[in-house]
């Protein structure tokens, strides 16, 4: 533990700390960036209740929060730079740590809770086309050093578009996942440990296949598939990096990254007549807004997949044709 660290908090609240850390693993099941996220949120937090202070905050100082203090941190954060979205789950992560504190009895989570996050500006996701999209699973592996490590590239950015994976899913994938070409689907252990079925396109089964093929290591149950050049497992910065490699070859905008792969599978699905309740599933979204977020169909698909479907939609000669039909 770091002197700084220490400095911050007393032993009692770092150890309360750790506890309410372990507790968001375990029954909450969050994943190891969000745990990371909250912990350097919380860790601030003390940091500022201990300059408030002037000294290490304990388990007292927790219990005597009040609004005032919540709004104190979120301005000293703000004049530092930090936006909507970053005041939002610094927030979050505060108020989960307060209700943690309460059900211990040591704290009273009221004022935390009256305590509204910022209004958080509404971003439209940039998906990328489907001519793009495909382009990016080819070529993938056009400026990798070895075989396989082109291979590998052209795996994951298709199971990103060809499944709709986050990248944390795919590069979570068990060393002996996808080694069946007959199988048609797989189990996915998304956000919040939420267990989802996603369909297998052959696309998907063949790169993964031909990665298999090449690999210089043995791809066991016991560790992940996907690997560094080293043989560890493979870092989301990598994928991100031959991304952005990609993004010069193909002249493609800099939001084209991995996360926009998967925003292209929801869109292309929708605009193909996918429904959202589907999508939604395939996803892995607790809410349907979420869902409607990631998709991006424009108007003229819209009105057509309307007056296709919808009973009382009228088109020119379809009214007289009918009545023919009736008499």
């Amino acid at each position: 533990m770091s002197t700084a660290l220490l400095l911050t908090a007393t032993p009692e609240l770092l150890e309360h700390k750790r506890r309410w850390l372990a507790r968001l693993e375990i029954e909450r099941g969050v994943s190891p960036e969000t745990s990371e996220a909250y912990e350097r949120d919380l860790r601030q937090f003390l940091a500022f209740l201990a300059g408030y202070h002037g000294r290490p905050a304990g388990v007292g100082d927790i219990a005597d929060l009040k609004p005032v203090d919540f709004r104190a941190f979120l301005a000293a954060r703000r004049r530092d730079g930090a936006g909507a979205r970053t005041l939002g789950r610094a927030l979050s992560g505060v108020r989960s740590f307060v209700r943690h504190m309460e059900r211990e009895g040591l704290a009273s989570a009221a004022g935390v809770g009256a305590m509204r996050a910022p209004k958080q500006p509404r971003t439209l996701p940039r998906p990328l086309s489907v001519i793009d999209a495909v382009a990016v699973t080819e070529d993938a592996g056009a400026m990798a050093s070895e075989p396989w490590i082109a291979a590998r590239n052209v795996a994951v950015l298709t199971l990103l578009y060809g499944c709709g994976l986050r990248i944390s899913e795919a590069l979570g994938l068990p060393g002996d996942a996808l080694g069946d070409p007959a199988a048609r689907s797989m189990r996915i252990l998304g956000k919040g440990r939420k267990e989802r079925l996603v369909p297998l396109l052959p696309a998907v089964i063949e790169a993964v296949a031909a990665y298999r093929r090449l690999a210089p290591f043995a791809l066991g149950a016991d560790a992940p598939l996907f690997r560094g050049a080293r043989g560890g497992p493979l870092r989301p910065q990598i994928v991100q990096l031959e991304m952005q490699r990609l993004r010069g070859l193909l002249g493609l905008p800099d939001s084209a990254t991995p996360h926009a792969l998967r925003h292209s599978f929801a869109t292309h699905l929708l605009a193909k007549g996918g429904d959202l309740r589907t999508i939604q599933d395939l996803l892995g979204h607790a809410s349907l807004s979420t869902t409607q977020g990631y998709t991006a169909v424009d108007g003229a698909r819209l009105l057509e997949v309307y007056e296709g479907a919808h009973p009382r939609a009228r088109r020119p000669g379809r009214s007289s044709t009918a009545r023919a039909a009736r008499a």
